[in-house]
């Protein structure tokens, strides 16, 4: 019975551990890079080992950077007093992105999901509210995706802020989101919308 060579076989396991990618995917990737003579494997490689000595998460709000704190938190023409709270660091990207947000980020890591064992603690509540105290925080927009999942995390954050910092405005994005839509993947007129259309909590 034929088999692949060793290494070929080695990449195509590594491929399909990648989120989205099965078996025949992994295949396919595997062998279009080794056919194409276009592209270098060595900076392919390179690029990858590379990819967790050049990016760092930033201590203060939880997003990738390439130091630390983040060009984000260290920009002080940002609006100060004002805390967009997302999932991943892929959200600031998307919402920084519209040009229609100029205040300050933070990464919660995930949202809640008790059925995969994720709660409170998981996430980087506590270092929010840490934030609102130290850093003197006006308004909390809740920027969570419109998710089962998301409204619930979405609600907790609402209330264990307010019990502690009752003050705070606490707004969450309009849903010009669909529901079970990821923020990612959605385009700037949406997310500009749902930011300008964000209601408080």
């Amino acid at each position: 019975m034929a088999s692949l060579p060793l290494s070929l076989q080695k990449l195509i396991n590594e491929l399909s551990k990648l989120p989205g990618i099965g078996p025949k995917s992994a295949q396919r990737l595997a062998f279009y890079l080794l056919k194409r003579d276009d592209i270098d494997l060595d900076q392919f490689a390179s690029a990858i080992v590379k990819l967790k000595q050049g990016v760092v998460f930033c201590s203060n709000c939880h997003h990738m950077a390439e130091t630390d704190p983040c060009s984000i938190c260290t920009d002080k023409e940002r609006d100060q007093s004002i805390v967009c709270v997302v999932e991943e660091p892929l959200d600031v990207v998307a919402i920084d992105k519209t040009d229609k947000y100029n205040g300050l980020f933070h990464v919660l890591g995930g949202v809640l999901a008790p059925l995969e064992g994720i709660g409170p603690e998981d996430l980087k509540i506590d270092s929010l509210l840490d934030r609102i105290s130290s850093q003197n925080i006006l308004e909390v927009i809740i920027a969570t995706n419109p998710s089962l999942e998301g409204e619930t995390t979405a609600m907790h954050l609402s209330k264990t802020i307010k019990a502690v910092h009752p003050t705070v405005k606490i707004s969450r994005i309009a849903h010009g989101l669909p529901m079970g839509g990821d923020l990612e993947y959605a385009d700037d007129i949406t997310l500009t919308r749902a930011m300008e259309g964000r209601r408080e909590y």
